[in-house]
């Protein structure tokens, strides 16, 4: 095996570890992978080290380093995603779903575009797929986000939302521990 990288994406997101094909690899150079939602763009945060993993778990490659011709596309990208939240947020008016659009994201290749709503309990949104679909002709996934009750965010300690990045505001991690201990679970 090669040696391993670790791969951001998100500002404040979780570090996936991938092998580095062979590449000349930096921290903070980005990099297209290979994911389970398809081709994405990432960040090296780990530089390239021989792997402490385990062997029975093969890492997948990173397929290259991102080129100019990436981050244009990775911007357009982000332009698509603003208008793909506009037109859901219309669907969701027009099909009277209640849910509340959260953010809207388009995986790096475009295969597939994937909207994060709250909503108070389970809502049936085949309609509204089904437009979403005929209107951006690729793949919709529409993924619940649980957002924390108030009565929650109030047990948590202090600490627990001053180390929570601004881009998790909407569900700082906390151990569950804590809200099962005050009932909110």
């Amino acid at each position: 095996m090669d040696q391993v990288i670790g791969v951001r994406f998100k500002p404040a997101g979780k570090i996936y570890y991938f092998d580095s094909n062979h590449l000349d690899i930096h921290l903070d150079d980005g990099v297209i992978v290979e994911t389970s939602r398809g081709l994405e763009y990432g960040s090296v945060v780990i530089i390239p080290r021989h792997p402490v993993l385990d062997e029975d778990a093969p890492l997948k490659p990173a397929i290259r380093k991102a080129t100019m011709k990436d981050m244009a596309q990775l911007e357009r990208n982000r332009e698509r995603e603003k208008s793909a939240f506009d037109i859901c947020l219309k669907k969701i008016e027009k099909f009277k779903v209640p849910m509340k659009l959260l953010r809207a994201e388009y995986t790096f290749d475009r295969n597939k575009i994937v909207f994060f709503f709250t909503s108070d309990g389970r809502v049936d949104f085949r309609e509204l797929v089904k437009e979403l679909a005929a209107v951006f002709h690729t793949r919709i996934e529409l993924r619940q986000v649980g957002v924390k009750p108030s009565r929650c965010l109030a047990s948590v300690p202090a600490e627990g939302l001053s180390a929570a990045p601004p881009s998790l505001a909407i569900s700082p991690p906390f151990p569950l521990k804590w809200p099962r201990t005050r009932g909110c679970l």
